[in-house]
């Protein structure tokens, strides 16, 4: 099945998006100049998720990817809700009051974020109550513990991917009166879903990171030439501090049973995640849960089945790693994306291919054919290929999307191949999945001149 290079355009900017920071008198102070995203589905609903948002009464910007797993719903609420909790955890003592006041009266309250939505962006109107309850809970029991310190990004970060991933599981306790509400809080708990958050706040960057998607600095040299700085951690098999953490957590006659081909018991790929109460709950809570939950849980095999060897939980926890940066001028570009990117590529290429889309160097560099005698033939090729390669970079008006493209449609030379292209976009929704996973890119553009401002304050 052949697309045309206009139905492949069409298919790879369906889901973009791009967010130009507003300037004030014509300067710009902040240290993000914008933001692209996209999203290519392979799992049909797409199981992945992107939010991007302003905190409107503290400094900062918020940017995440969410990667599903069991279905959609666990990555959706955690899409829409973990923000907010961000967003309260580093509010001052003050502000809580004030917006916890406006409710009681019945005031309008505060807005705390500026959402960054694409249109396909949903937030479930249903569920908005129950929600904005839970994260009422919260700030009041943040007014409660007032300590007067001011807080800390790395704990605010911390306690609210711990505290969501809480509530996500009580909710699904207490159940809800509500037919449609009840499996929805169910379908989230047991579901689940990874979360790699970026707070960008001046020259202050800081990555939460739970479970296997990942956040990369994209580097310019002095050179002009591209380097990528890891700032995330998988937790999965491949990473042996976290398969030590979970053994750690757990006697040492289940050593054996933890890890299974690279599972968390055998099940699991990813060690930290929202949800995935099969995971967390001890078996008679979730026979409860199951036994008492509506028919259609009870028709779903997934709830049904205890892992294997589950004798110690919770076996799995959504507490975030945090690591901290401070942004310097030649930091040009964040990428925060879900595994699906990763798989397919290496971050290094990551970092050239959006470096150079971002500065459009490689139209002029020299080629370079390493030694090798080439034939005017050859050399026509290459130069066409060329051509073929910059008209590809002006059809994307979107950093994330030329990603996307190179993902999908790298032949072996690392150039975009149209005949590949199509073929995988036009795979059927049931055989997408066995090519590749859904893919789910944020590429942050930062600005050096006001980040060397903020050093030379400093």
């Amino acid at each position: 099945f052949y697309l045309t290079p206009s139905q492949v355009n069409s298919i790879l900017k369906a889901n973009e998006y791009s967010f130009k920071v507003p300037e004030f008198d014509g300067k710009n102070v902040s240290s993000v100049l914008g933001f692209d995203s996209n999203q290519l589905p392979a799992n049909a609903p797409i199981e992945d998720r992107r939010s991007a948002a302003t905190c409107l009464q503290t400094r900062g910007m918020l940017l995440g990817v969410f990667d599903g797993h069991a279905g959609c719903a666990c990555a959706q609420a955690v899409s829409e809700r973990l923000f907010y909790y961000i967003a309260v955890s580093l509010l001052p003592h003050e502000t809580l009051l004030e917006i916890e006041n406006a409710v009681e009266s019945g005031r309008a309250l505060l807005p705390i974020l500026q959402w960054h939505k694409h249109p396909n962006d949903y937030f479930s109107k249903e569920a908005s109550k129950l929600y904005f309850n839970s994260l009422r809970t919260y700030w009041q029991e943040l007014i409660d513990l007032n300590s007067g310190e001011t807080t800390d990004v790395r704990e605010a970060l911390i306690n609210a991917f711990k505290r969501l991933d809480n509530d996500i599981s009580l909710e699904a306790q207490v159940g809800d009166p509500n037919s449609f509400l009840n499996y929805l809080v169910l379908r989230v708990a047991f579901s689940g879903a990874t979360a790699c958050v970026a707070h960008v706040d001046g020259i202050d960057l800081h990555i939460a990171n739970t479970g296997d998607s990942r956040a990369m600095l994209g580097v310019q040299e002095e050179d002009g030439s591209w380097s990528a700085v890891n700032l995330s951690y998988d937790h999965n098999a491949q990473n042996e501090r976290e398969v030590e953490r979970v053994k750690m957590e757990h006697p040492k006659s289940e050593e054996k049973s933890l890890v299974k081909q690279d599972r968390l018991l055998g099940l699991l790929m990813p060690f930290r995640a929202f949800g995935d109460v099969k995971f967390k709950w001890s078996i008679e809570l979730q026979k409860r849960v199951v036994e008492s939950g509506p028919d259609q849980l009870n028709d779903n095999e997934y709830t049904k089945f205890i892992p294997p060897n589950y004798y110690t939980p919770p076996y799995l926890t959504a507490e975030p790693e945090v690591i901290h940066h401070k942004l310097r001028p030649q930091d040009k570009f964040l990428v925060l994306a879900t595994d699906g990117l990763w798989e397919t590529m290496h971050r290094q290429d990551v970092a050239r291919i959006v470096g150079e889309y971002l500065t459009g160097v490689h139209h002029q560099q020299p080629i370079a054919v390493g030694g090798y005698k080439v034939t005017l033939g050859q050399m026509h090729g290459l130069l066409t290929e060329r051509r073929a390669r910059i008209s590809s970079v002006f059809e994307d008006q979107n950093a994330a999307t030329h990603l996307i493209r190179h993902a999908v449609g790298n032949n072996e030379f690392g150039t975009v191949d149209h005949e590949r292209l199509s073929k995988m976009l036009s795979l059927p929704e049931e055989l997408a999945r066995m090519y590749r996973d859904d893919i789910t890119i944020i590429v942050v553009q930062f600005n050096s001149h006001v980040i060397g401002a903020y050093q030379n304050e400093e």
